[in-house]
């Protein structure tokens, strides 16, 4: 029974990782941790993403688990569209902000910023993380763990991308370089959110 559950643990791990790698977790995230030169900024805007991620999945999946309950599937994709224009709206923002020199920014704000960006996306994939747990899961205990160690894996998978992100500004001290990649993340993310929200709406609208 516990070396079931060490299984299923370490599965939530592994693919609390690959999944912060998705390309709108990645995206959205871009757009906050390409602001700013200071590393230990780039580094944590992961962090807070991943602990918005993994509140919003406990909080939800957990009650879900526990009542025998799933996200209803207009529900799911409603959640989803929203992610689609959340992009395009961070896009648009880092294009306009981009105009402003950049690194600039306060502390805090960036790591809000993350956390809600965490949040939303938590919220987006809870019915699928639900699903999971409740097929793997006996108790609402052992779901909460499995949830938990896939939150620890999103953090640091995200941490790892976001500290990537800032390798680059280590060894320049120019300007230009993070206000051409505020601009290209931003430019992706809005498209990239135009096509999700066409993806995910057709399950919403229809």
């Amino acid at each position: 029974m516990q070396g079931g559950l060490l299984s299923i643990l370490l599965l939530g791990f592994t693919l609390g990782i690959k999944h912060a790698t998705e390309p709108d977790h990645v995206i959205a995230v871009s757009t906050i941790a390409s602001r700013t030169k200071k590393l230990s900024r780039s580094s944590l805007a992961g962090v807070f993403w991943g602990l918005g991620h993994t509140a919003t999945l406990l909080i939800i999946g957990v009650t879900a688990v526990v009542l025998g309950q799933h996200i209803p599937e207009n529900v799911a994709s409603a959640l989803e569209f929203f992610v689609g224009l959340m992009l395009v709206y961070l896009g648009l923002n880092g294009l306009r902000k981009s105009r402003t020199v950049a690194g600039k920014g306060n502390h805090q704000h960036f790591h809000k910023k993350s956390f809600v960006i965490g949040v939303i996306h938590g919220l987006a994939g809870s019915a699928a993380m639900v699903l999971l747990s409740a097929t793997n899961a006996d108790t609402g205990s052992e779901a909460f763990q499995f949830i938990l160690i896939f939150g620890a894996g999103t953090v640091v998978g995200m941490l790892l991308f976001t500290t990537m992100l800032g390798l680059p500004f280590l060894v320049t001290s120019r300007k230009a370089i993070p206000v051409f990649l505020m601009r290209a993340t931003s430019l992706i993310s809005v498209l990239y959110g135009l096509y999700y929200m066409v993806q995910t709406g057709s399950g919403f609208f229809i």
